[in-house]
């Protein structure tokens, strides 16, 4: 047996002991979907952290910085700017809230349509997501081991592996499993960076094999700004609203642990992206016909087989941990606001926490079929968060001023966020701007604006608060 099938084998059985070990603290919802909201600032820091560096923010900057350079680490950077404005804005709100989801919110201060679209499209956004860690997860096992996994081989077994520790051990196995991942992820990526680049002769070597034709080293490589701008928008917006960060928010111990742990966890993103952009680019040096996606494993496998099974373990540890979180998330949102709010409102504790695993389950496996058919992870991850900025608006004004909001706001915003990223997609003379999210954010802004002048109907904020805590009475007194 190989040194690399050991190290991973090991490291599966050490994820599923840590779920198995916490499976008794997630036998009630609140346990399993928000830990028995008593998560730390350090095991928020942990979360968020793991959430983040996943695939796009390891094996997709590496595929960005073999094709347009260093500058793929920016990608990073812009998630721990999300973050920052999570923990300043937004974090210590839904904390103080108690809610669960943003649909759950919407419906708070708005009317069931809206909490019905939000759904849907948040869950949409969960699948892409989670299809994204299958293709990294795939690229790793193929790349550490050929003789056992094909891609689509390393994709089926990550998504078995992501599932299964998801089911059994929920937001508990979640926090102390990303722990681990985050060490891991450290320690495998900065030692292998620093090996690759000592392999090669130095920075200066690397710069020197590179093709003519793009500024590898330059700060905006071969993306332009306003990709680059785009992703800062992008992080910043999904942050704020997405379900994954939302239920860590709402994990939290208290309000100040959901604020400080963003922040601990920002400081945690941006340096693995530019270490993994540095491999990018010496794989592009040294094999400049690899397939991109491909460009970090491969690199990896090169160096001792100590160090290229744990940098590899690292790596999928990257792809587990969000994986987790966001089928977590994904779960939560089919269980709360579509089969517990529309089809059996009074479901036993013991049931809901049932439903749940199955949800995960369920859109676990259609997750493979997203993942079978994605192209480019970075690019898809980024069109599919843009979906957030519906969300995200609605969520601001509603709480900073909801004098300008009104009862049809929440659906009519969220329907034009998805009518425009739609025609983005199938009706390409609408692509007027460098990145879907400034449209997104042009019409959604628009259409909010619409809505507060055609709608007379203001969303009064007394009902607002009884109905909020109504809701947690009804979502938390069986727990």
């Amino acid at each position: 047996m190989s040194i690399q099938l050991v190290i991973i084998v090991l490291y599966v059985c050490v994820l599923f002991g840590i779920s198995i070990y916490v499976k008794r603290r997630a036998e009630n919802s609140s346990g399993f979907l928000f830990a028995g909201r008593k998560l730390t600032t350090t095991l928020v820091a942990a979360n968020i952290a793991g959430t983040a560096i996943g695939a796009a923010s390891t094996i997709g900057v590496a595929e960005n910085a073999f094709q347009f350079g260093i500058a793929a680490g920016w990608y990073n950077v812009a998630w721990a700017a999300g973050a920052v404005a999570m923990a300043m804005v937004a974090a210590g709100k839904y904390r103080e809230l108690n809610c669960t989801t943003i649909p759950e919110l919407f419906e708070r201060y708005y009317d069931k349509k809206g909490r019905a679209i939000a759904v849907l499209g948040m869950i949409t956004i969960q699948l892409v997501i989670t299809s994204l860690q299958y293709i990294a997860g795939g690229a790793i096992l193929s790349a550490l081991l050929p003789d056992i996994f094909s891609l689509h081989g390393g994709m089926i077994t990550s998504a078995i592996v992501f599932i299964g520790t998801t089911i059994l051990g929920g937001l508990w196995s979640s926090g102390l499993s990303n722990i681990l991942s985050t060490t891991l992820i450290y320690a495998g990526v900065l030692t292998s960076t620093m090996v690759i680049v000592a392999k090669q002769g130095g920075i200066s070597a690397i710069a020197t094999s590179l093709p003519a034709g793009v500024d590898w080293f330059g700060p905006v490589g071969g993306f332009g700004l306003a990709t680059i701008i785009g992703w800062f928008v992008v992080m910043m917006t999904q942050t704020i609203s997405a379900q994954g960060p939302v239920q860590i928010a709402c994990a939290a111990v208290d309000k100040k642990a959901a604020k400080h742990g963003f922040l601990w966890g920002a400081l945690l993103m941006f340096p693995i992206g530019f270490a993994c952009a540095v491999m990018g680019l010496a794989a592009k040096a040294a094999y400049p016909g690899m397939n991109a996606t491909m460009a970090l494993p491969q690199m990896i496998m090169s160096l001792d087989p100590v160090v290229a099974g744990l940098t590899l373990a690292a790596l999928w540890a990257a792809d587990v941990a969000t994986a987790c979180h966001i089928l977590l998330a994904a779960g939560t949102l089919f269980s709360q606001d579509i089969y517990k709010r529309f089809f059996k409102p009074d479901i036993s504790d013991r049931q809901y926490t049932l439903v749940n695993r199955y949800a995960i389950l369920i859109l676990g496996a259609v997750t493979l079929w997203f993942a079978f058919n994605a192209v480019g992870i970075v690019k898809t991850m980024l069109i599919g968060l843009s979906l957030t900025t519906a969300f995200t608006l609605v969520f601001l004004f509603t709480m900073f001023m909801p004098s300008l909001c009104r009862r049809n706001t929440a659906f009519y915003t969220t329907l034009a966020g998805i009518i425009t990223l739609v025609c983005w997609q199938i009706v390409p003379e609408v692509r007027v701007f460098a990145h879907p999210i400034y449209l997104e954010w042009v019409v959604c802004f628009v259409t909010f604006f619409i809505v507060a002048v055609v709608d007379k109907n203001k969303i009064p904020a007394g009902e607002s608060k009884v109905y909020a805590e109504a809701d947690l009475v009804s979502v938390e007194g069986r727990n």
